[in-house]
């Protein structure tokens, strides 16, 4: 295989991709860097968010090329090499697909942003650490962590409608006359169930008969081969963690007790540990700490949710409401806020449910939902289901899809 040979599959990838939906990342990243990280949980358009950026900018222009290093050629030659002969040839942008399935992928591309003149633009799986990796990138890179889909973007995707996004200030003072807006769109809760079973990932284009099945092949792809390769974990292992994985699911809403876990899946209690960071580093579960732990690894976490309610969906039969509820409410608010790491945008809170950005307390639940758990709390709402608009600190649980 030749470069020759790249461009032609760059070709046909390029036929296929369409520009008439793009995800919400898509026009936040700073495309004029000369090193680009683009970081996200399988199935969540990462490769279409490059292909689209190559088709509207630079169809045709053989100054620019996407490569995927999942494929077999890359792995009989030095990425450097070839990067070195597509700059000869003319080359000036490189995309770079799937990078964690190249062994030291993050050296390789020190070097080439280095020595060559050439730009760079990589994608790989959410548990890669940047800061962490032998050619450290963290500054020279500018990371997206592209997360995924929220209502909002659900109802876009779907050409149901297009629908602005509100900071989490404008809700909490707004909320009436935004609910208001959208409602003369919309018949939300109906739209809403859809999207707590179906609209998490952009894959719902495709086929919705076959999405929860999709999904469990996206979370066993990330346990036999991302997790294996990226954390070098033993593939006798990758049992354990499944069976780690289904306790949770059907367990939710989940309080960990880790001498129990440890017993039932044969895990040592140190090792639970690093496991539940494992998944949560591939966005298939969500933890919780109190503010009083902060967010540190070692500490048993207070909650363990899935990361999106599309995933409880797709693993148990049983899902509990009330845990679907809380696990869309917190994978929405990380996601707005969007903090990678020593996360203190939401903890678990003692009184009412979530503390959010230390100020804000939630209680989240039915629309029968009162507030005489948060009584006389300042800065305390109440978030609601099945409701279409609020009233006073009572807000639709649905609005919270439109922060991003």
């Amino acid at each position: 295989m030749n470069i020759q040979n790249l461009y032609q599959m760059q070709k046909i990838l390029l036929y296929r991709v369409s520009l008439t939906h793009k995800r919400y990342l898509y026009g936040k990243i700073d495309w004029s860097q000369r090193l680009i990280g683009i970081l996200g949980q399988r199935g969540q358009g990462k490769t279409t968010l490059m292909l689209q950026y190559i088709k509207e900018h630079y169809d045709n222009d053989s100054s620019v090329l996407y490569i995927s290093l999942d494929n077999p050629y890359f792995q009989t030659i030095s990425l450097l090499e070839f990067a070195q002969e597509f700059v000869q040839l003319g080359g000036k942008i490189l995309f770079i697909d799937e990078v964690h399935k190249y062994k030291e992928w993050s050296v390789h591309i020190k070097l080439i942003y280095d020595m060559l003149d050439v730009k760079v633009v990589f994608s790989g799986s959410s548990i890669l650490k940047i800061s962490r990796q032998d050619g450290d990138l963290s500054r020279r890179s500018l990371v997206y962590h592209l997360e995924n889909m929220s209502f909002r973007e659900y109802l876009y995707l779907t050409d149901t409608v297009d629908l602005p996004t509100y900071t989490l200030e404008e809700v909490l003072e707004n909320h009436e006359k935004i609910a208001s807006t959208i409602t003369a769109h919309i018949k939300p809760i109906k739209l809403f169930r859809e999207y707590m079973q179906y609209g998490a990932y952009p894959f719902v284009l495709e086929d919705r008969a076959f999405y929860h099945q999709r999904i469990i092949q996206v979370i066993m792809l990330i346990l036999e081969t991302d997790l294996p390769y990226i954390n070098t974990i033993e593939i006798a292992q990758i049992n354990k963690l499944k069976k780690l994985l289904y306790m949770i699911a059907v367990s939710v809403p989940f309080v960990p007790n880790l001498v129990d876990l440890a017993t039932s899946t044969n895990i040592s209690r140190p090792k639970i540990y690093e496991y539940l960071k494992y998944l949560e580093d591939a966005k298939i579960i969500t933890s919780l700490r109190t503010r009083e732990k902060g967010y540190k690894i070692m500490s048993k976490p207070e909650k363990l949710y899935m990361n999106n309610p599309n995933i409880s969906y797709a693993l148990s039969e049983n899902s509990n409401i009330g845990s679907l509820r809380e696990s869309f409410f917190v994978n929405q608010i990380k996601n707005y806020y969007g903090k990678q790491f020593l996360d203190d945008t939401i903890f678990a809170s003692k009184v009412g449910d979530f503390l959010v950005k230390e100020r804000y307390l939630f209680e989240v639940g039915g629309k029968k939902k009162g507030f005489k758990q948060i009584k006389d709390v300042e800065n305390s709402y109440v978030v609601a289901d099945d409701i279409e608009i609020g009233f006073g600190n009572k807000i639709p649980l649905w609005l919270f899809g439109f922060l991003y």
